[in-house]
């Protein structure tokens, strides 16, 4: 019977009529892409690499089906040993319900070609609906199926707000690990609580301060930078690249809102003291940025 079901959905090409969101740049090349093609030769392979996976993208949608499927090809089929293969390759369905973002169900993988209903036996009616797509995995393609004869349109609405989006940069944390699901990784609960776009630029062990992803940032008048780059960095690049990280998003926005975050304080390093002095020495590094740039009368910080 699931079968038949299956056999008898209308599937539809996200790349054909619906935008993706969550990116400083309305680009379609690459669609299911964190950094736009030009940057390619300009980052470094890692960040590259990374930027390949979809953390903070989504697709949002109206329709008048009372299922919902859909058909999704994964570009690398990574699997972790900490993080949930639903939040690695994964997909979440959200609904807006009464003004708020509800949780609807997870596109649970099988492996790089996946083909799942997610909701089914829907009173027919119209409906808002946002897919997150995945955390720690790239998107080759992406379909939605429908009830044969309903409609499916790109949503008219603008929730998540997305004007002046909260921009966020930082390390595997920020990416999504370790969510159980993508619309459980922090950006993506920002987002719902704030309605309001929240772009992902979490690179997993990679957050080192690159001076091309604060070019990026600057380009977009932000409610609030987020610089959660701590956890990756060292001391020495702490201080040494901060300001001038700093420095590119305050020529462009200089009253913008700009959050810097600490290391957190990791259970093991009660017991592990090499740990506990590298986090230390890493947040009295930040701290000294700050106080640096409080003596030269910097606000919003």
């Amino acid at each position: 019977m699931q079968k038949l079901l299956r056999s008898q959905r209308s599937f539809h090409d996200v790349a054909g009529f619906l935008p993706v969101y969550g990116k400083l740049r309305d680009c379609k090349n690459p669609l299911y892409c964190r950094l736009s093609s030009d940057m390619q030769p300009t980052v470094r392979k890692a960040l590259w690499n990374l930027s390949q996976n979809t953390a903070g993208l989504y697709v949002r949608f109206r329709t008048n089906s009372t299922s919902v499927g859909t058909r999704w090809t994964v570009k690398y089929n990574n699997q972790f040993n900490h993080i949930t293969a639903t939040a690695v390759k994964g997909l979440d369905l959200y609904c807006l319900q009464d003004g708020k973002w509800q949780f609807v169900n997870s596109a649970i993988p099988t492996g790089k070609e996946n083909h799942v209903t997610i909701v089914k036996n829907m009173l027919p009616q119209e409906r808002e609906f946002m897919l997150y797509l995945p955390l720690y995995d790239g998107i080759d393609k992406l379909e939605i199926g429908i009830d044969p004869g309903a409609e499916i349109v790109a949503s008219e609405l603008n929730s998540p707000d997305r004007e002046n989006p909260i921009v966020m940069y930082g390390t595997s944390i920020l990416q999504g690990a370790s969510a159980s699901r993508p619309g459980m990784a922090a950006t993506n609960i920002i987002g719902r609580r704030f309605d309001r776009e929240v772009v992902n630029l979490g690179f997993s062990a990679n957050a080192f301060l690159d001076k091309e992803i604060a070019e990026l940032m600057s380009e977009v008048e932000a409610s609030a930078y987020v610089l959660d780059f701590v956890p990756n960095a060292s001391v020495s690049q702490i201080k040494e690249l901060t300001i001038p990280f700093y420095r590119i998003l305050r020529k462009k926005h200089r009253t913008t809102p700009i959050i810097f975050v600490e290391d957190p304080q990791f259970p093991s390093a009660v017991y592990n003291r090499v740990l506990a002095d590298e986090i230390r020495e890493k947040n009295e590094a930040l701290q000294l940025v700050y106080k640096e740039l409080q003596k030269e009368k910097e606000k919003n910080i």
